[in-house]
């Protein structure tokens, strides 16, 4: 027994292996032919810039683990990503890979424009590994996944961008890949096909699969993936949990906001202070589990040197997986508060509390009422909610059922 749970455990083996990656883009600053032309041969080096997208990059991907690749534009997720693909060499360091991979990067990567969509089925398959005989076993699973049987004997140059999205998807999984990798693309979808590419990923994880993705849906990528890669500026800064890696980036976002309002003239991150946020219910002990029906009682306190009379608190409660289940501020409630000069604390009581089993994170912060964030704290406390099992989901409601008679 205790030879098979140790084998349940252990780690897939690695089928991507990334030693000490690096990418080096050189932008040129002479964007006309005219300024080219006359730099050439004398001072180029002074027109041209080193971009490195990617910086050291040192980590591997294991077979049957779903890897969120998360940062703001232009920390190098998408290269990292084409890296893994091979869509792209680095400048240096290595990559080495094993099984198929099947890659949703761009849109329409890998689609002749003036093709058909039946042209680019077998065009797409065969540069995923596929023989003709097999795409053609596959063509009708592959046209019904994608909903555009219509426009299938069509010009893909006429395709809007979701049917492009959609037939790019459909031939991606239905090549048996060991390695799938998804950019950002399954955003351009409509609702109903998000749904439908989700339970395709999560079918694929039932499986085994492995599965690389890039996406700006932090709830997404917590509810998905069991490790997070998070990148800023080419480096990785932190390889992990979810919600540790998510927490990490919101403090970067965080910083960048607070680093492009300054640079605005708005009054300065120091100025302006969310000191902290605290969670208690009466009758129970600090850290102790909630309970559904609990008056729950928030309390944030501020602080600001200047002195603001136009000031709001706002807070926001987010399930573990990062959706937002909650919020409530003093403006919207139409609760006017005295002027705020040194420090401060407000009260939220949010009472009969019905919230579901999990843990959530609580938000503080501190705005004008302009809208603008003078400052905030990311899951400045946190509490967590203990049911009777009956039920799931955020919202905590006694279930009842009743088979009816026949009729």
């Amino acid at each position: 027994m205790s030879t098979q749970l140790e084998d349940a455990v252990q780690p897939g083996p690695v089928v991507v292996d990334i030693a000490e990656v690096s990418k080096r883009f050189t932008i040129r600053k002479d964007n006309s032919l005219k300024e080219r032309i006359v730099t050439l041969g004398r001072a180029g080096r002074q027109h041209r810039e080193d971009f490195w997208a990617l910086r050291g990059v040192t980590t591997e991907v294991r077979a049957g683990q779903t890897i969120g690749l998360i940062g703001h534009n232009g920390s190098g997720k998408s290269t990292l990503l084409k890296v893994i693909g091979g869509i792209i060499e680095p400048s240096s360091g290595s990559v080495s890979r094993r099984g198929r991979i099947a890659a949703l990067l761009e849109l329409g990567a890998g689609f002749h424009p003036d093709l058909t969509g039946r042209e680019n089925v077998y065009l797409n398959g065969s540069v995923l590994g596929l023989g003709r005989d097999e795409i053609s076993e596959r063509f009708d699973d592959i046209v019904a996944f994608s909903g555009i049987g219509d426009f299938i004997d069509t010009q893909v140059k006429f395709y809007s961008s979701g049917m492009y999205v959609r037939l790019a998807f459909a031939v991606a999984v239905h090549t048996d890949p060991d390695l799938l990798l998804v950019d950002e693309v399954l955003a351009v979808g409509d609702e109903a096909f998000q749904r439908k590419c989700l339970d395709k990923i999560r079918s694929f994880q039932q499986e085994g699969r492995t599965i690389v993705l890039v996406s700006h849906s932090l709830g997404q990528v917590a509810e998905l993936c069991d490790r997070v890669i998070l990148l800023n500026q080419g480096e990785v800064v932190v390889d992990g949990e979810p919600l540790e890696a998510i927490a990490a980036f919101r403090d970067i976002l965080e910083d960048r906001r607070v680093a492009e309002v300054g640079s605005d003239g708005v009054p300065p991150r120091q100025v302006a202070r969310v000191i902290s946020g605290e969670v208690s219910v009466q009758g129970r002990a600090p850290g102790e589990h909630l309970r559904p029906g609990d008056d729950i009682v928030i309390t944030s306190t501020f602080e600001h040197d200047e002195g603001i009379d136009d000031w709001v608190c706002a807070i926001q409660i987010d399930n573990e997986h990062g959706q937002v289940i909650y919020g409530a501020s003093t403006i919207v409630s139409g609760y006017q508060l005295e002027r705020l000069e040194g420090r401060r604390a407000v009260d939220l009581t949010i009472a009969d509390a019905r919230f579901g089993e999990g843990k959530y994170f609580v938000n503080v912060s501190l705005m004008d009422f302009a809208g603008r964030h003078l400052h905030d704290i990311p899951q400045a406390t946190s509490f967590t909610v203990r049911t009777e099992g009956h039920s799931r989901g955020p919202v905590f409601a006694e279930p009842s059922f009743e088979l009816r008679p026949k009729a």
